[in-house]
């Protein structure tokens, strides 16, 4: 009897472990989904170049463009910073809602401040949508 029992347990705490793990699966590919779909900076629209600048030493170049989603929302700023060894890599460093211009200024080779938001170059980003 206590044998039949302890088998029973085992198979149940099997069987508990698996839907556990389905289930933290499944938080885990829809939390992704929701991250993918509204805040990648890769999906930002592409917009209209209104600026360019190189950093001192030629090792960066940032594109600053507008973008407006239409008759329903308002013109935003999208930067993306190009490494000038490989044109095909490029990065999306800055999206600012509700912004019309860009003003790039240097403040060295690593930093650059743009629309009052310093930015240390390469690896920093600004996303109006995570302040």
């Amino acid at each position: 009897m206590i044998k039949i029992l302890f088998l029973k347990l085992r198979e149940l705490k099997k069987v508990l472990k698996f839907i556990i793990s389905i289930v933290l699966l499944l938080i885990c590919l829809i939390s992704y989904g929701i991250y993918w779909a509204f805040f990648d900076m890769n999906l930002l629209p592409t917009g209209d170049l209104i600026d360019q600048s190189s950093s001192p030493n030629g090792k960066y170049t940032m594109n600053a463009y507008i973008t407006s989603g239409g008759a329903t929302t308002d013109f935003a700023v999208r930067a993306e910073l190009v490494l000038n060894k490989s044109s095909k890599n490029k990065k999306n460093i800055y999206w600012n809602y509700r912004e019309e211009n860009a003003y790039i200024e240097r403040i060295d080779d690593n930093t650059v401040r743009i629309n009052d938001h310093d930015l240390k170059l390469p690896n920093e980003k600004y996303d109006f949508r995570k302040d």
